[in-house]
């Protein structure tokens, strides 16, 4: 056997846990300021994880909020044995049934206008096409979003993401704006009533877009649901208006749906319960169920304009089978199993226990989302409003020692809003367990200060 000089042979023996953590700690890049969680996770089935001494940890976040059919989903299992071993990867010019099918199969469950789709990996790397093709098709360039948006971490979707930290990583793509985000909670904007006044703080973020921009604006990207900013939802009738503003300035409207879409929020896209149709609809993470799949959606004009105009976005992973062959899987089951009935009916017995939380613990201060895709802001005093991150951080570790799994960001700053995300296939049961282990942790992280 050859060998590198120097090298060092791998043990036959495992790694002992003291041992896998320092290797852990030689050799990993540390890429979120929370680190890692201290636990080696061993495998995963349902709605549970399972460490390395069997304990169970219920899974609130499905995974990194992908795993929409829980761990390890026998349709999705024998997809993926299927074609790793008959197509996995293809040339990117190439074409193949399932993506085609795929295709075909997301043009059903969406409105008439969105027929056009292309299949990618990841949910950045969608918004990247996205973008790119709004620039492309209004010869514009500048980008307006939420200023608590998340849309990815790579060159353009990173720049017209503000709910993270931008600093220390030098310029951004130029013709990145923002106006506020509709925060009912928190907004600043209040009628004599003291109701959110989001009229008032819509037509203020775009007169202050108009003043800003140089008369290039392409686009303006939305999450129908912000996640990593907050667990907000725009109140209604929010987007219509957000779209009468993009029309009055010939922009496109890209709606990013890569946590909220696929019946997660009990409609199979949470922009219809808004009831306005994108120009480019972005899908990631639930169209995967777990693996690295997304897809960018659009209308017959724009896909033509772009091809016209020698669209390209041409990687490594484009196109392929195995990823597309996998979401039709998921697609055709949510569609046999009507989860969006489902998420529906869940929902309604979450957003209830946490309801219930709120009436026993004065740290709650809201609870908000729709479907599967809820959570709870804590606050020191719901009076002031204060945010209480420290014991947001208390509280998520006290549920990770009691074997629940929740609060998907998990970053100084934003530890108060926990966000709530479990797969659609979690039994009553289950979500009652998750219900009150939270109570439990809630209770816990108080005596403890």
């Amino acid at each position: 056997m050859t060998t590198v000089p120097g090298a060092r042979q791998a043990e036959s023996s495992p790694q002992s846990t003291e041992e896998f953590w320092g290797s852990a700690r030689r050799h990993l890049i540390r890429y979120g300021p929370a680190g890692f969680i201290p636990s080696i996770i061993e495998r995963a089935d349902g709605c549970f994880l399972y460490d390395e001494s069997g304990r169970a940890i219920l899974d609130f976040t499905s995974g990194q909020m992908s795993s929409l059919l829980g761990h390890s989903h026998p349709a999705v299992v024998e997809t993926v044995s299927r074609s790793i071993a008959t197509l996995d990867h293809l040339f990117s010019g190439m074409l193949s049934r399932p993506l085609v099918d795929l295709a075909e199969a997301l043009s059903r469950t969406l409105p008439e206008a969105l027929s056009k789709t292309m299949i990618l990996s990841t949910g950045g790397e969608s918004n990247e096409a996205a973008i790119k093709m709004a620039k492309l098709y209004t010869q514009k360039h500048e980008i307006v979003s939420f200023d608590q948006s998340y849309h990815g971490s790579t060159h353009a979707a990173g720049a017209a993401t503000y709910s993270l930290s931008r600093a220390g990583y030098g310029p951004l793509a130029p013709g990145n704006l923002i106006i506020p985000t509709p925060n009912p909670y928190r907004s600043v904007f209040r009628d004599e009533e003291g109701a959110h006044d989001w009229e008032a703080e819509l037509d203020f973020g775009f007169a202050m877009v108009d003043r800003q921009s140089v008369g290039s604006l392409a686009a303006f990207i939305a999450e129908p649901i912000l996640g990593t900013g907050g667990l907000i939802a725009p109140p209604d009738g929010y987007f219509a208006a957000l779209r009468k503003k993009c029309d009055e300035r010939g922009m496109l409207l890209i709606i990013d749906e890569a946590q909220t879409g696929l019946c997660r929020t009990g409609d199979w896209y949470a922009f219809q319960h808004q009831g306005i149709v994108p120009d480019i609809l972005t899908l990631s993470k639930t169209l995967g169920a777990g693996l690295p799949v997304s897809a960018v959606v659009t209308t017959e004009e724009i896909e033509a304009t772009c091809s016209d105009r020698r669209f390209m976005f041409t990687t490594t992973h484009v196109s392929d089978p195995l990823a597309a062959a996998v979401g039709l899987t998921v697609v055709q089951t949510l569609e046999e199993e009507k989860f969006d009935a489902t998420a529906r009916r869940l929902g309604e017995r979450l957003r209830q226990g946490l309801l219930d939380l709120q009436n026993r613990h004065e740290r709650i201060g809201d609870v908000r989302g729709r479907g599967l895709f809820q959570g709870i802001e804590l606050v020191m005093d719901r009076e002031t409003k204060e945010p209480a991150d420290n014991f947001g951080t208390a509280v998520t570790a006290a549920c990770f020692e009691l074997g629940l799994h929740l609060n998907i960001a998990q970053m100084p700053g934003v530890n108060s809003i926990l966000r709530i995300a479990p797969p659609l296939t979690i039994p009553e049961a289950a979500l009652d367990s998750g219900l009150a282990i939270l109570d439990e942790a809630l209770t816990i992280a108080r005596k403890r200060g």
